[in-house]
């Protein structure tokens, strides 16, 4: 999952996205609300968290922008502000969900990870091939009923792969997909991860390289 971080609060901004990258989100960060419209025209995003309160370009102008553009990003609204009448009016600025501070971590991972099943496309319940399933619900990976330990990044290629039923997927896809803007594409980060995740699903091999620079289930 891709998301969006908008927090002028450059201590809580890195703080957070630390955490959302230890739950395998791929996560950028913006500071103000110019600077996350010019990430939203760059880049594709499945969950937008977004403080309302911001220098430049006001939150609530980001949110309304990204409401009425083409794309599919589900908005979590961040603010200060605690009252009934504050959450309405943010959501009816075309946030799909609202969370005042201070916030439970825990809590803010919950809710991004339910706009982002919902601004995903339809998924079967489980995502499998052969003898291999991914429960994207419980972030689980089996071979032949034996549970796989994989890290955050191997999970992302491998949900993102069963998800393609077949299709290439470039190493720009995977990188957008999986990585964040902290990622250099010009690394073999992408190879490396592909290399370890084929050794833990093990034999017979399921991961298929396509040259010149793609991979399939």
């Amino acid at each position: 999952m891709r998301v969006l971080l908008v927090e002028d609060h450059a201590k809580l901004a890195t703080t957070v996205a630390r955490g959302l990258r230890r739950e395998g989100m791929a996560v950028d960060i913006a500071f103000d609300g110019q600077d996350a419209l010019d990430h939203l025209v760059a880049a594709a995003y499945d969950v937008v968290v977004l403080d309302r309160d911001l220098p430049v370009v006001h939150g609530d102008d980001v949110c309304r922008q990204i409401a009425a553009g083409p794309g599919n990003s589900r908005v979590i609204m961040l603010t200060a502000a605690r009252s009934v009448s504050d959450r309405v009016e943010g959501l009816g600025l075309g946030a799909d969900d609202y969370l005042p501070k201070p916030f439970a971590f825990a809590e803010l991972v919950a809710r991004i990870q339910a706009l982002g099943r919902r601004a995903a496309p339809a998924q079967p319940p489980l995502l499998s091939h052969g003898d291999l399933v991914l429960d994207p619900g419980r972030r689980v990976v089996t071979r032949s009923g034996r549970l796989l330990a994989l890290s955050p990044k191997e999970y992302g290629v491998l949900e993102r792969l069963l998800a393609a039923q077949g299709r290439v997927l470039t190493v720009g896809d995977l990188l957008e997909g999986v990585w964040d803007e902290m990622a250099d594409p010009f690394t073999g980060t992408v190879k490396v991860t592909v290399s370890r995740l084929r050794a833990k699903l093990g034999d017979p091999p399921v991961i298929q390289t396509v040259p010149p620079g793609g991979y399939r289930i």
